[in-house]
This record gives structure tokens, sequence and C-alpha cells, in this order.
């Protein structure tokens, strides 16, 4: 019997439905591959009954009852295979549209939960402009818990992955609520910042359905994060829309509603949108997919220009970088956009296709990004070197370290692939690999920081 993973007319056959299926989007990406295991489990033992590699693949897909749909449209395609007569059956699949149903009343319900969360703290006596310090550390843990639990249910998780999940969020509770924070002090800003980067993760293991060990799943879930970002501003230039237009017709009709929009619309809203965002991305990706790596063609050459732009005045004038907090904030949002361009020209390029235009452009960037953070790097080291350490410094000068090793391995890895010495692969296994980095600190400094600085 020959190997399925030493057969490369097998292997194409394989990957070519991998990517239509993919494609088309009528099951979710993490379930491609459990699927593709269990194609390749009846592939091996059609294989051992005497079937051609051909004919065992063809077979194989048959047999996966969750696929006829997609194959028979795959079938309509493809008419010059032996497709039609293995796999084309009248009934269609009827269990999708209950399933779709299934998931919005779900992802829906939850929202409502995360809205309600929300104002829970207001019934023991909590008010958003007395204590913003307590709901901008708590807004991820009125949110996140939802999307995980929306997640847990779809993918169908282990026992075992659920109780690491309820730990870690037992735990960030804690942390963020017992320790003896200083009313608007650098820890307290620090955590409310960096507490939901430490518990994405979290939500990273949920969507990858126990395969967060698995490259692939982890950059799909980066495919997840950027496609969220994107419908969750699109529903919020949508709400901001609708809460102007509510706020003009009752002023016209002689009530305030101010009151009712600043604490019950917008908080309530914005936490329930990003479980709307989420069932909206699992449900129409095909859609997205089309506009994110358009997006990121655009962004890409005005970030890098902006970069050469900064270090060319840098050059121009002679002068440092401010590094005030508000400064440095704003600096490292910058760069984590330029890490967040990179790793979604990534995930949406196909790693078999050549170099081209857009990967120079991307090694500008992600070069122009690497100068940028070093000057940071200087700019903070100085600092520290003239007033000492503080929460703000220490936390940029990790966060920049950080990013400096991330940018620097990535600019290797892309020249080397420009250069036709290794494969795209690597850089993506690099950056997946690299993820956990960002939680792992941001951990840190949601535990350590407060104590280490007097929770000040």
């Amino acid at each position: 019997m020959a190997d399925p993973a030493t057969n490369p007319v097998l292997e194409e056959q394989i990957g070519q439905w991998r990517m239509y299926v993919l494609r088309r989007r009528t099951i979710q990406s993490v379930d491609v591959a459990e699927l593709e295991d269990h194609l390749r489990e009846q592939v091996a033992g059609l294989e051992a009954a005497g079937l051609s590699a051909d004919e065992a693949f063809l077979v194989g897909v048959k047999r996966i009852g969750e696929l006829d749909a997609l194959s028979r449209e795959f079938a309509r395609e493809h008419s010059d295979r032996l497709w039609k007569q293995l796999v084309a059956a009248p009934v269609d699949a009827p269990e999708a549209p209950a399933r779709a149903r299934q998931d919005a009343i779900v992802a829906i319900g939850l929202g409502v939960v995360a809205a309600t969360l929300v104002k829970v703290p207001s019934l023991f006596g909590l008010d958003f402009d007395r204590d913003e310090g307590f709901f901008a550390r708590n807004m991820s843990l009125f949110v996140l818990p939802a999307l995980t639990s929306y997640f847990v249910w779809k993918r169908q998780l282990a026992a075992g992955t659920v109780r690491w999940l309820l730990g870690a969020f037992l735990a960030a509770i804690v942390v963020a609520n017992a320790y003896p924070y200083t009313p608007r002090g650098s820890v307290e800003h620090l955590t409310a910042l960096h507490l939901p980067i430490a518990l994405w993760l979290a939500v990273g293991v949920a969507y990858a359905g126990g395969r967060w060990g698995e490259s692939d799943r982890r950059m799909d879930f980066v495919r997840f994060s950027g496609e969220l970002l994107i419908y969750y501003a699109l529903i919020a230039l949508g709400g901001g829309v609708l809460t102007g237009f509510t706020a003009l017709m009752f002023q016209a009709a002689g009530v305030n509603p101010q009151h009712f929009i600043q604490y019950w619309l917008v908080p309530c809203g914005a936490a329930g949108a990003v479980l709307v965002a989420s069932w909206l991305v699992e449900a129409k990706q095909s859609v997205i997919e089309n506009m994110a790596p358009v997006l990121t063609r655009i962004f890409t050459p005005m970030f890098a220009a902006a970069l050469i732009a900064f270090l060319g005045t840098l050059v121009w004038t002679g002068r440092g970088v401010n590094i005030e907090r508000d400064i440095l904030i704003g600096f490292d949002l910058v760069l984590v956009v330029v890490l967040a361009l990179l790793l979604y020209a990534i995930s949406a390029r196909d790693p078999r296709a050549p170099a081209g235009p857009f990967d120079v452009l991307q090694v500008v960037l992600v070069v122009s990004a690497l100068l940028a953070d070093a000057v940071a790097l200087w700019a903070i080291g100085a600092r520290i070197s003239e007033f000492g350490f503080s929460p703000n410094r220490v936390a940029a000068l990790g966060e920049n370290a950080i990013l400096l090793v991330n940018l620097s391995w990535s600019a290797v890895l892309y020249v080397r692939f420009l250069r036709g010495q290794g494969p795209f692969e690597r850089l993506v296994r690099w950056q997946t690999g690299y993820l956990p980095v960002y939680a792992v600190w941001a951990t840190i400094v949601v535990v350590l920081f407060p104590p280490l600085f007097g929770f000040r």
C-alpha cells in the first residue's frame, strides 16, 4: 500500500480538496483539519483494500457525509473527472440552516450575557465615572469569557481544556480585583492594557479547538483576529451613526438621551458587539477574506512610507524620541499595527507562491519598523539610566524588546525567502510560534508589576 504522505499525486488531490473547502467556507477551517484526518484514514483503508490512490481519494471524499453538498459543487466544476459519478447526490444537507440558526442564537445570547455583565457592578454601587479604574481593569473579563464560551460550545472542547480555561479566567478575576491598586496609578493602567492581551491567548486556545499546538491552527486564529477587528470596526461605525440618529430623534421629542447612551447603549453595545462580530466572522468568512488582503495591501505601503518618513526626520533633525507615557503607548501601537499587517499579509498569502514585489515591500516595512523599534529602545534605556525604573518604562522596555526579537528574525527569514534560501513556511512557523510570548509578557505585567512597584 502506498503511504499517502509519500504519494505526490494523492497529496496534490488532498491539497486541492482542502483549499476548495476552505475557500468556500462551508465548514470552519479548524474543522477541516479534523475532516482531513478522517479523509486520510479512509484513503489508507481503501488502498489497503486494493483501490488505487485516485480511486481511494474519490471514494474517501464521498464517505465524508458532512461535505456531500460541497462535493457536488466541486463535481459540477470538475465534470471531466469521476466526481459526478461518485458524489453527485440529489439531496442537499438539511442540517446546515438549522446549525446556522443555532450558532446565531448562541452567539447573540452570549452577547446579551456580556452586555449584562457590564451593568452588574452597578447593582453593587459601582459607577462608571467614580470607579473608572475598576471598569477599565475588568472590561475584558465582561466580554472574553463569553467569547471563549462560544468557542468552547462550538468546538466541543475536552473537559481538561475547559478546566484550564476556567482556571485562567478565575485567576485573572482575582488579580484584577484583589490587588490594592492606587487609583489612576501606572500599574492600574498597565493592567487594564495588558490583561486583554494575556486573556486573548485563552480565546485562541478555545478557537483552535484543541489544536493550538499546530501552526496552521494558530494562523487560523490570526486570520480570525484580523477579520474580527474589521467586522467590529464596521459594526462600531454603524452603531455610531445609529446612536447619533437616536439622540437627534429623542432630542426632537424633548427628551435628553445622553445618560442612556453614555451609561447603557455604548458600553453594553460595545461588549455585545464582540460576540456578534465573532459570529459574523465564523458565518461569513468568505466575504471578509476578500476584503482583508485588499486592506493589507493598501495600508502596508502607507505605514512603510510613514515609518521611513519618521526615521528620515530623526536623521534630519538629529533629535531623539520623546518617551512620555502617552507617546510610548502611541508609538507601541504603531509597531503593533505594523506587526499585525505583517501577520495578516502572511496569513492571506499562498506559502507556495513565488516571491513578488509585495514581499519586497513587506521586507521594507519590517526593516523600517525594526529601526524605529531600535530607536525607541535606545531612548527608553537612556531615560531609565537617567531617571530610574518606573512601571511604564519597564513595560515599554520589555514590549519593545519582544518586538525587536520578532521583527529581527522575521526580517532574516523574509530576506532568505526572497533570495531563495528558505521556504516561506519558516516565517509562518516563526510568527505563529511567537504568539504566546506576547501573552506571557502581558501576564508578567499584570501579575508581577503591581507588587514590584508598590501598586502605584
